[in-house]
């Protein structure tokens, strides 16, 4: 599924050009800036789905590095640092990965 189809594709790409900097992803405005803030609990499931590339039912670590691809095939892997500040922020049981209550918890703070 295509994120395209989800959200609109304008968002997608004002959002993802708006962090190319590294260092520079805060997922709080991403999410709002992409326009997922506002979607129903169905569309952020959907986006979790394409986010989840193995298909766990989570979101591991490795996984966040390519979040903005998922998005946009342009989009750039996120740093390290950013990636563990994604995870901690999303992260409330401390499992290590993302469920998809996780997940919508962070997308609509």
């Amino acid at each position: 599924m295509a994120m395209s189809s989800i959200l609109h594709s304008d968002d997608i790409k004002k959002a993802v050009d708006a962090f190319k900097a590294a260092d520079s992803f805060d997922h709080k405005k991403f999410f709002e800036m992409v326009g997922l803030k506002t979607k129903p609990f169905e569309d952020v499931k959907k986006v979790f789905t394409v986010l989840d590339a193995d298909n766990s039912g989570f979101i591991e670590e490795e996984e966040l590095k390519f979040v903005l691809k998922g998005f946009a095939k342009d989009g750039r892997n996120l740093t390290d640092k950013e990636t563990k500040a994604f995870l901690k922020a999303a992260d409330k049981d401390g499992d290590g990965k993302i469920g998809v209550e996780e997940f919508a918890a962070m997308v609509k703070e």
